[in-house]
């Protein structure tokens, strides 16, 4: 089944590049190029082709370029999304860090909302923040929020997560109640993967699953544990998983990753990469 990853790479000199991944020796490979694989997009994609490989399944495409946060990358993506729309995979499109815009995403929408067949839609980081600023996060399939940016989708007066409201900071413990206003003012998708000390796969009907463990408390400041999650459950997406599934599974196999790696802070997302693997063969096989 095709899909496509879109993202930004945090470097102003990476041109605009799509198509295939590999990853070998803690880099993305991509046709000539080669990116770290220390957190963000790059991240999310290395994880998602290694467990694609592992799976069996095809790999992910990939549209990615050059952003340090000034935008400029960002548009050349929207643009190039905008112009190609007929051409993009009709399975499955995963978006991650890019510069929210809401007018370029709305283009975007609704030219998907046009095709015979809309592919699943899965947005983390800032596309899932423009998705809710546009006002079009319930067309989604699957947001995969941290705590504080399920804080975000969860109050309906803030146009940016610069200024969510007070419960931002809040305990973990509020998410079912984060969870339950975001819904109620339609600023989630049809499915959330909540990332927190305790993973949380919900629907409008609540939470329907809570995965804490492993627990493994170092991987708590390591960069790219969260983006490796979002990768996950992509792959297992494209590999044929129903969403439900697709979510727990995902959160058990990141979980068991970090249990194998027995990391610490100074830890990297490619050296638990290793163990990605080992921790999918013993969750799959339960």
């Amino acid at each position: 089944m095709s899909w496509l990853i879109v993202g930004t790479v945090p470097r102003e000199d990476f041109p605009l590049y799509q198509g295939p991944c590999a990853l070998s020796a803690g880099f993305l490979h991509l046709e000539g190029l080669a990116a770290p694989v220390a957190r963000g997009t790059p991240a999310l994609l290395a994880t998602a082709c290694l467990a694609s490989r592992i799976l069996g399944s095809d790999a992910p495409e990939t549209l990615l370029v050059g952003d340090t946060g000034r935008g400029a990358g960002s548009l050349r993506i929207y643009r190039h999304l905008f112009e190609r729309i007929d051409d993009l995979p009709a399975f499955l499109l995963v978006f991650h860090y890019l510069q929210p815009d809401v007018d370029w995403h709305n283009r975007i929408y609704w030219k998907l909302e046009e095709r015979s067949r809309r592919p699943l839609l899965v947005a983390d980081a800032g596309y899932m923040y423009v998705a809710k600023m546009s006002g079009f996060a319930s067309a989604y399939d699957l947001f995969t929020p941290d705590v504080g940016e399920m804080a975000f989708l969860a109050d309906e007066t803030a146009p940016h997560p610069f200024y969510t409201r007070g419960f931002l900071l809040q305990e973990e413990e509020r998410v079912p109640e984060l969870i339950l206003r975001a819904y109620q003012h339609e600023n989630a998708a049809r499915h959330l993967l909540v990332k927190g000390r305790c993973d949380r796969v919900a629907s409008k009907d609540g939470v329907l699953e809570t995965i804490c463990e492993p627990d493994v408390e170092a991987m708590e400041p390591i960069g790219g544990t969260g983006d490796s999650l979002t990768g996950l459950v992509a792959a297992l997406l494209a590999a044929g998983f129903p969403m439900l599934k697709a979510c727990a599974l995902a959160a058990r196999i990141n979980r068991m990753m970090g249990l194998l790696a027995n990391p610490t802070p100074a830890s990297s997302i490619a050296d638990l990469l290793h163990y990605l693997p080992k921790a999918m063969e013993q969750v799959l096989s339960v």
